[in-house]
């Protein structure tokens, strides 16, 4: 075989390649508008989006150096498609330094992780400094813990925030401004759960909710991995291959379906309140989880936010957010790389 047919061959699987993965990408771009449920191989695409997104630029880079302009068409175009993607991870824009001194409320979710369970309460103690600190008016915890040892968190708390409202017993909202009324919702077969409190800020009426979706489950597949590998066990074959698709499939239709029980919740929310929505939605951007709550509300990220952001330390992903009405303004978004949990805080700074 001569030289020449040897780059037609190449450029033939390459071809073939560039309008293999464009499709993918773009099938993954619409996976969060089907229901896990029945669709979880499409679904499960938008998790891979970051992988196939980077297979186009390497695939147009190909199509550049051969000076093939109308096949890097194909991998630039579906590139160009990717960029509302894009900006649910990434944000040019600097932070505004100045939203700090314009008024307004800032609030901040965090799944704390039942402090690490300790005993002393300076978990506890120290993230509440940290709120201070960042000047923090309304704070929607997950996987909160009320006592420490001998001590009530809440009874820590209240002389900085003096109002608190409860969901289950580890679902809480704190705020410096009253709580007029609150709601737990509830998911079924799950300790996974979901609340509301309204808060009148100055007159103005906010309902905000505060929602801890199901969790994957991979990281205790992963660990029982670990574990059947140090017994010789083979954890390669398809049986753990297997686990780990089904605790991610089942993860999926639990949150989709608590994702609708929560996005009917937010639709519901009568004329007089405005909606804002915090938590860890344990999903990422562009899933069904996330397109179903963020419905007609606003992605505080994208409207305000900068650089790279991911929440959970573990994985690098963005699955804590903040969502608010189209009536609100956003200043600020932010995280802070805290140690305290595996998740991080995520700030916001809206305009009232």
């Amino acid at each position: 075989m001569g030289k020449l047919a040897v780059y037609k061959y190449i450029s033939f699987i390459f071809l073939i390649a560039t309008a293999v993965v464009a499709f993918f990408t773009i099938l993954g771009l619409f996976g969060g508008n089907v229901q896990p449920a029945g669709h979880t191989t499409r679904a499960m695409l938008v998790y891979a989006l970051p992988f196939i997104i980077a297979a186009n630029v390497v695939l147009l880079v190909y199509w550049l150096v051969r000076r093939r302009w109308h096949w890097a068409v194909i991998p630039f175009v579906t590139l160009l498609c990717c960029i509302p993607y894009v900006g649910t991870l990434y944000q040019l824009r600097s932070l505004n330094a100045d939203a700090d001194k314009k008024s307004g409320i800032k609030l901040c979710s965090y799944n704390v992780a039942m402090f690490n369970r300790e005993t002393t309460g300076f978990i506890a103690q120290d993230i509440l400094a940290q709120m201070k600190n960042e000047k923090v008016d309304v704070l929607c915890l997950q996987e909160y813990n009320e006592v420490s040892g001998d001590i009530k968190n809440s009874e820590v708390y209240k002389e900085y925030f003096p109002y608190m409202a409860t969901g289950r017993s580890d679902m809480v909202v704190f705020s410096r401004y009253p709580i007029t009324g609150s709601k737990n919702i509830a998911f079924d077969q799950t300790n996974n759960s979901a609340m509301w409190a309204d808060i009148d800020v100055n007159g103005r009426e906010l309902r905000v909710f505060n929602v801890h979706l199901e969790t994957t489950g991979i990281n205790r597949t992963l660990r029982n991995a670990v574990r059947l590998q140090g017994q010789g066990v083979d954890v390669g074959a398809n049986p753990v291959l297997q686990a780990i698709y089904g605790n991610y499939t089942l993860g999926m239709i639990a949150r989709s379906g608590q994702a609708n029980t929560v996005a009917m919740e937010i639709r519901n929310t009568d004329a007089n309140h405005e909606a804002i929505v915090c938590g860890d939605f344990n999903d990422v951007p562009y899933s069904y989880v996330y397109n179903t709550m963020l419905g007609n509300m606003v992605d505080g990220f994208k409207e305000c936010g900068s650089g790279f952001m991911y929440t959970y330390r573990n994985r690098k992903v963005r699955i804590d957010y903040i969502f608010h009405d189209e009536s609100i303004k956003g200043l600020s978004y932010y995280k802070q790389e805290l140690n305290y949990s595996d998740h991080y805080p995520v700030f916001m700074k809206l305009e009232l």
